[in-house]
């Protein structure tokens, strides 16, 4: 059985580490690499940095910010925001990213998935869905969750998955800040019809809100960004109390 993985989100503006509710009214979080480098010592098995207005300001993720997380961790992280081309995922891999992860543009142009896979081996594409419930059904959003689209969650999510991503990174745009918990049914349905990783994202709160999403969502990885930034969950302590629950995690 796969250990589950701890992933801190680092969303990304204008330099800096920001942190919101519902995917707005952000506030300071701190330096990337400094939070990098505490969060690799403390035991975090992953990263993701995600410049969350690189696509909405139409630029490019600053490739500076991944070589110097490079030469600060030892974890691998995953680089977001802005991708839209093979040339934009060369950068960023030889400068020390280990995967990426793409949004908006998959769904405006779903074969750059196949490219990127195809180039680049699945293991280092992940592809992000933002979705929130609109009338009952999950709709899939873009633009750092500003532009609805007419894409079903779990029909988006099963062509990712044949086009050959390595792994789905799903935030529910409903959960995400609130601290009420993870949207386990539709990760439990996500991890169960996919073959693929889930990576849970969106409405971390507490450490029995892991556990949840481990067990009831069926989650191979869980992301989160505030908990970790403020301090109101310490990694280690985290992952001691999954292993308490019988869910496999590297101590």
């Amino acid at each position: 059985m796969l250990t589950k993985r701890i992933i801190p989100c680092l969303d990304i503006k204008n330099g800096r580490t920001v942190k919101g509710v519902n995917f707005v009214d952000l506030r300071d979080a701190g330096d990337p690499v400094e939070l990098a480098q505490i969060y690799s010592e403390a035991g975090a098995d992953e990263l993701v940095f995600l410049d969350i207005s690189a696509t909405e300001e139409r630029r490019k993720t600053l490739a500076n910010l991944v070589l110097n997380v490079a030469e600060k961790v030892n974890i691998p992280f995953t680089v977001g925001g802005g991708i839209s081309s093979i040339e934009d995922v060369d950068i960023l891999l030889q400068n020390g990213a280990d995967k990426v992860s793409v949004n908006s543009s998959a769904v405006k142009n779903p074969q750059l998935i196949n490219d990127l896979a195809g180039k680049f081996g699945s293991q280092c594409i992940t592809v992000a869905i933002d979705a929130k419930q609109i009338d009952g059904e999950w709709i899939v959003h873009l633009v750092g969750g500003k532009v609805p689209t007419e894409l079903n969650l779990f029909d988006w999510a099963k062509e990712v998955e044949e086009r050959g991503a390595g792994e789905i990174l799903f935030t529910s745009m409903d959960h995400d800040g609130t601290k009420d918990g993870f949207a386990n049914e539709a990760l439990n349905r996500l991890s169960t019809t996919l073959t693929i990783p889930i990576i849970a994202s969106g409405g971390a709160g507490n450490i029995q809100h892991f556990v949840d999403t481990f067990r009831d969502g069926q989650s191979d990885a869980a992301l989160a960004a505030s908990v970790f930034h403020f301090k109101e969950i310490e990694i280690k302590a985290l992952k001691q109390e999954l292993r308490n629950n019988d869910i496999l995690v590297r101590l």
